[in-house]
């Protein structure tokens, strides 16, 4: 999911260039409908798994995120119940302002977290300093608890709002599309010849025709539809809510 967030802020970056625009409001203003692209929350809720897996990889990734990531609409959410140095490192907590410290079991875990004591003095049960990237100090405040019941309601609310569509390439490894770019990173799709086909019986091709037809999210419509066009399958964008051409059209099966 990691690389994926990677693979999908750099995606958005290349749209925002075709369409002139600098980020994803602006983006977002001259499109409608499926065309528009949704804000991501990207939640790692233990680092210290990731990073005793592979921490020089995890450590890359989360400092492009968190670096490069905002424009794009995709925003960072790190927590960890080990707030150490190999956790945390120096590297990650440059690059993460905004920090938010629980109750600690002493005062070098509030120093690692917000860079001074006083987390170790929390009474817990949601006692929090929160250190916004623009101050010097941080405040403390209280954070609400919330049961699994209120949870339930929450997100019912939400079902009942609209359809939800899950786009499940982000957590299987075997559907996973990897877009080839200078670094020479794999195309791995196996929809890539079924998306194709569409298009080309189609004659025309978008995100928002692959999403309905083949029933998948628009990020990895987006992927499949840049693959097509750097594969010489589909011609470039032709504007906001246009078809783009296809490059050849299928044969029939018959």
């Amino acid at each position: 999911a990691l690389y994926w967030t990677t693979s999908e802020m750099d995606r958005r970056y290349r749209l925002f260039a075709r369409a002139n625009a600098r980020n994803i409001a602006s983006y977002n203003e001259k499109h409608t409908g499926t065309d528009r692209v949704p804000y991501v929350v990207f939640i790692i809720d233990e680092l210290a798994d990731l990073m005793l897996q592979a921490p020089i990889q995890v450590e890359k990734q989360i400092t492009r995120v968190a670096q490069l990531a905002r424009a794009t609409g995709i925003h960072l959410v790190l927590g960890t119940q080990r707030p150490s140095v190999d956790v945390i490192t120096g590297l990650i907590k440059a690059n993460v302002p905004a920090r938010i410290a629980f109750a600690t079991a002493s005062s070098v875990d509030s120093r690692t977290i917000i860079d001074m004591t006083g987390a170790e003095k929390l009474l817990g049960r949601g006692d929090m300093l929160w250190l916004a990237p623009d101050a010097a100090k941080p405040v403390r405040a209280q954070g609400a608890f919330v049961s699994d019941a209120e949870i339930e309601q929450v997100i019912r609310h939400w079902r009942q709002q609209r359809e939800a569509h899950y786009d499940l390439s982000i957590i299987e490894d075997k559907e996973r599309a990897r877009i080839r770019d200078d670094g020479g990173d794999e195309i791995d799709d196996d929809r890539y010849e079924e998306a194709v086909g569409i298009v080309q019986r189609a004659g025309q091709a978008s995100v928002s025709m692959l999403q309905r037809k083949m029933t998948i999210g628009f990020a990895r419509a987006g992927r499949l539809i840049d693959i097509m066009e750097q594969n010489g399958v589909i011609g470039p964008s032709q504007g906001p809510g246009k078809m783009r051409e296809v490059y050849g059209m299928a044969k029939d099966d018959a």
